[in-house]
Order: C-alpha cells, then sequence, then structure tokens
C-alpha cells in the first residue's frame, strides 16, 4: 500500500493551523462531552445525524489512545491487499470537520474505512441502523491514561498539563477530550453481543499481532493469504509506523505514535492513583464481559 502522504498533508495542515488557536479557546463542550475546536465542530456533529452509511463500511471504534490509529492503518491494509484501494486523503474519524466532506464521502468508492472517538450514543444510529460491522478496540485504562496524558503534551491542538498528577484527577472524572474512559466502556459492555462487534484489545494486538490481523480480515469478509497477513504484519508493527509515521501522518506522528508499550503506567502512577483506578474498575467492570477481556489483574496490577 502506498504511503498515505495526503492524508499526512491533510493531518499537518490542521497541526499547524491548531498553533493559532489560543489555549481557552482550544476545548469546547457539546452534550457534556469535551472535544477539541481544532479538529471538531457542532456543524459536522450535526450533519452526522443525515450522514448516509453502507452496509459494507469499514468501521473502527476506539477511545482515544487505545490504539486507533495503528488499528486503522491495520483496515487500510486489508482493504488494500482486498480491493487495491488506496485510503482516502480525508481523516477517517467521521467528527473531524473538513471542507465539503460529506459531499468527498458520498463520492468515495467502497467500501470506505471510517473511525470514530465517539461515545457508543453518540455514534450517527444509521451505523446500527444498516448493520454496518464495526471494530471496537479497548485498551487497559492505566496505560490509556498515560498515553493521552503525553498526547495532551504533545499536541498543539491540546492544553498542556504540568505534570502526570495534574492530569490525573481529569481523566479519572472524564474531563478529558471524547469523555470518561469509564462511560465508553460501560457503554460498550452493553453492546458486545451483537454480530456485527468485533472487540479486540490493545494488549492482544501486541501479544499476536498476525492472529489479530486474521481475526479482523475475517470478520470484514476480507479473507487474506498467509503471505499478505506476515506482510501486513511487518508493515504494521508500532516500530515499523512509528518509522514511517513523517510520511503517514505528517507532524502529527511523533504526538500519535510515542511509545506504544504495554505496563508504561508503572513509570508514572503513584500507589494512590493506582488504588483510585482499581475501585474504579472494580466499580464499572468488574465481573463484566469487557472487563475480563480487558484482563485487568495481568495488565493493571
Amino acid at each position: 500500500m502506498a504511503d498515505m502522504t495526503k492524508f499526512g498533508q491533510e493531518v499537518t495542515k490542521a497541526f499547524e493551523a491548531a498553533k493559532s488557536i489560543p489555549k481557552d479557546k482550544m476545548i469546547f463542550t457539546y452534550n457534556g462531552v469535551m472535544y477539541p475546536t481544532a479538529t471538531c465542530d457542532i456543524d459536522t456533529f450535526k450533519a452526522l445525524e443525515t450522514f448516509e452509511t453502507r452496509e459494507d463500511d469499514v468501521m473502527l471504534v476506539a477511545y482515544p489512545k487505545c490504539g486507533s490509529n495503528w488499528s486503522m492503518l491495520l483496515l487500510h491494509s486489508i482493504v488494500y491487499a482486498v480491493h487495491k484501494k488506496q485510503p482516502s486523503s480525508l481523516i477517517p474519524l467521521i467528527e473531524f470537520k473538513s471542507p465539503n466532506k460529506f459531499e468527498k464521502l458520498k463520492a468515495e468508492a467502497s467500501p470506505r474505512v471510517l473511525g470514530t472517538h465517539f461515545i457508543y450514543d453518540d455514534i450517527p444510529k444509521s451505523f446500527f441502523e444498516k448493520k454496518v460491522k464495526m471494530l471496537v478496540v479497548f485498551r487497559n485504562p492505566k496505560d490509556t491514561a498515560v498515553s493521552l496524558f503525553h498526547f495532551y503534551n504533545n499536541n498543539p491542538m491540546l492544553p498542556d498539563y504540568n505534570s502526570f498528577d495534574e492530569f490525573f484527577p481529569d481523566f479519572m472524572s472524564g474531563k478529558v477530550v471524547w469523555g470518561s474512559y469509564f462511560d465508553h466502556a460501560v457503554a460498550w459492555n452493553e453492546h458486545l453481543d451483537l454480530d456485527t462487534i468485533l472487540l479486540m484489545t490493545f494488549e492482544e494486538m501486541k501479544e499476536d499481532l498476525e492472529g489479530s490481523i486474521r481475526k479482523i480480515s475475517d470478520f470484514f469478509s476480507m479473507p487474506l493469504t498467509e503471505e499478505q497477513v506476515k506482510l501486513i504484519a511487518d508493515k504494521g508493527t508500532f516500530k515499523s509506523m512509528k518509522e514511517n509515521s513523517k510520511n503517514t501522518h505528517g507532524e502529527m506522528g511523533k504526538a500519535i505514535f510515542r511509545k506504544g508499550e504495554v505496563g508504561d503506567w508503572k513509570n508514572y502512577f503513584s500507589e494512590a492513583q493506582s488504588q483510585e483506578m482499581d475501585a474504579k474498575f472494580e466499580a464499572c467492570l468488574a465481573g463484566s464481559k469487557l472487563g475480563n477481556i480487558l484482563k485487568y489483574n495481568i495488565y493493571c496490577k
């Protein structure tokens, strides 16, 4: 698959434009959830209410910093391998604003690769009415918090934090872009039995990338040869994507692809913060299907 250079250029444009936004105007709130002004606006959210989905759309849903850019590259690679369709230059998150975005999406050939960080209830209803297949990706909440902290500080589109200690209470209370991790998790936990949903975890993909690629391609009915699986896996390692991120994601590459590790939270969390997160997980997800899949006791203890 060719490098997503057009996409990278679009991301770089947004990255540069963000530098002129005053700190106190970087975030706006819509329906009780915070969003970055540089990439989102209410007009786009309203237009999504009448967005025409297609049954063969390939949809990714992930809370920020749970592996969405990684998963998106894998999906594009699978679609290219099977359909020889190059990625669009549009930023694939449906809530991101872009001139003539919906006209361009309407004109785009199938299958379209789309994504969102929206919480379940804010995803346009047409995706569920058309029974669009969705890959839902989660990551353990401690690593997600650390990754989102660094994303805030490495991204001119978002305000800075002086320390992880300052960021942590905002993460726990959902006062971060796209809202509370736990609200997202609790909402999705109720819908995991739908046959249009494939749940994957960041940790599972790290442990067995080839197996994960096979699972994703089979779910979307895009079977791959073993050779194709190996090729996508080689290009889809975090190391490979980080090295190529300047081409694929322009100036945002270094903000998006940082470490990609499991367990980095141990370098940031105090004992009290760890216990607070443990209690929150216990209250929200303990014993649930998603809670079990996240293997909290393995990755967060």
